[in-house]
């Protein structure tokens, strides 16, 4: 596509639904794990003790996950291949060692009791979870580069080939080691198997499409520069898994905490699976948006996936509650009930999420990330805020409720902020 060549939704659906197939599926691998957990003799404690250790994980391993940006971005030559390599095998490390003390030194009991606010026997199980995780961070961030080198060349369709065979290698982990792990370790086992194979194959594919452009050497980015563009998406990227993080937190000194963390782990799986594929709007943008045409389809395309997404999300709380969640997931009548209507809340989590990373994209391709800093630190500021109040003043509602409210609402904020710098940058 060229900078006079209008953008259509046909262009943009081949390059988006590829990789929202691959989010999705990867969001999948997470439902598959919540059903193998929620199969277990002790579901409710095994499904809580994953979730707040997927939590913990998802906050000191988010840095990585903007390598794919990274690299779509930044990467022109080998000097700025060799610069973004080197950027996430740095980044890479340091989460490992977080990891490592969180899992196998006293700290982690501190954190999972003192700070998240979990019973010591959660804290113990959501420790052994962290240790299964402690090296999953070097397999994301090889994942992460090969993917943004595969996506800058158009070839999506292979990323999501990748997430599929994930799938499959996660159900035989999980069939083969069930009766070994019957515990949340059982889910760490499976989500790190999986992932290693999907990064190989991802290598595989990145050097199979020949990354290496030729060269002109004026585009090309240096190692400074790289950290300069990154860093700022690291810490956004940081601060957006801090909430859960941080509600998790707040739930989990409630009446009904175990029950509460058990079910924010399953809405949080179906939030990835339907509300997840809205952040490829951040990448569509990088790669396809040239002009204030190109936005405005980009923008409608938004809206009607965002709108259908809502509308699997309402089904799946209420006509579709028994057999998605009962006969397919494994969920008792209670728990289900439980959480119908703050998944039906969710429905409004695609639109916000959405409109969050089609802003992100605009920002990133002005190459302005540290107003993606501020915007998410104004919504960790408003979580700030609300855990007190939600101590000093406990309201009324299940502990899910006032889960989905924060998650709701701090989206909102984000894409507010983002949405008035957007206007003041045009103006």
């Amino acid at each position: 596509m060229t900078e006079t060549t209008p953008l259509s939704l046909r262009q943009i659906s081949r390059f988006f639904f590829p990789l929202m197939l691959n989010v999705q599926l990867m969001s999948f691998s997470h439902n598959i794990i919540n059903m193998a957990l929620a199969r277990q003799s002790d579901a409710v404690a095994n499904l809580a003790a994953f979730a707040v250790a997927l939590a913990l994980h998802l906050f000191l391993a988010s840095p990585g996950y903007q390598n794919h940006t990274i690299a779509l971005a930044l990467i022109r030559g080998k000097r700025s291949l060799h610069s973004v390599a080197l950027f996430v095998v740095t980044a890479s490390a340091a989460i490992s060692v977080l990891l490592s003390l969180i899992a196998w030194t006293p700290i982690g009991q501190i954190v999972f009791e003192k700070l998240i606010g979990v019973s010591p026997e959660l804290a113990t199980s959501a420790r052994s979870v962290i240790g299964v995780l402690a090296f999953l961070p070097f397999f994301t961030g090889l994942r992460g580069l090969c993917q943004g080198l595969v996506i800058r060349a158009r070839r999506t369709e292979l990323v999501s080939l990748a997430t599929l065979i994930r799938i499959f290698t996660l159900v035989i982990i999980l069939l083969a080691a069930a009766r070994h792990f019957p515990g949340p370790e059982l889910g760490a086992l499976g989500l790190l198997g999986c992932i290693a194979v999907e990064s190989l194959l991802m290598l595989r594919f990145a050097i199979a499409c020949g990354f290496t452009p030729a060269a002109d050497n004026t585009e090309e980015h240096g190692l400074r520069d790289t950290f300069h563009y990154g860093l700022p998406l690291a810490f956004s990227s940081a601060m957006q898994q801090i909430v859960p993080l941080l509600i998790s937190a707040i739930i989990s000194r409630l009446p009904d905490a175990t029950l509460a963390l058990a079910a924010l782990g399953v809405i949080r799986g179906f939030i990835f699976l339907l509300a997840g594929p809205m952040r490829n709007l951040q990448q569509a943008y990088l790669a396809l948006v040239n002009t204030r045409r190109d936005y405005n389809t980009l923008m409608r395309f938004f809206r009607l996936v965002a709108a259908g997404m809502a509308i699997i999300m309402l089904a799946v709380a209420y006509p579709l509650n028994l057999p998605v969640l009962g006969w397919f997931m494994g969920l008792k009548s209670d728990l289900r009930a439980y959480i119908a209507l703050p998944l039906a809340s969710c429905a409004l989590f695609p639109i916000l999420y959405g409109a969050v990373n089609l802003w992100r994209g605009f920002f990133a391709q002005r190459h302005r990330t540290g107003i993606l800093g501020w915007a998410t630190i104004a919504k960790v500021g408003y979580l700030a805020v609300a855990w007190p109040l939600a101590a000093l003043s406990p309201i009324p509602v299940p502990g899910i409720g006032l889960a989905v409210f924060l998650l709701l609402s701090c989206e909102f904020c984000e894409a507010w902020y983002l949405n008035h710098q957007r206007h003041r940058l045009a103006s």
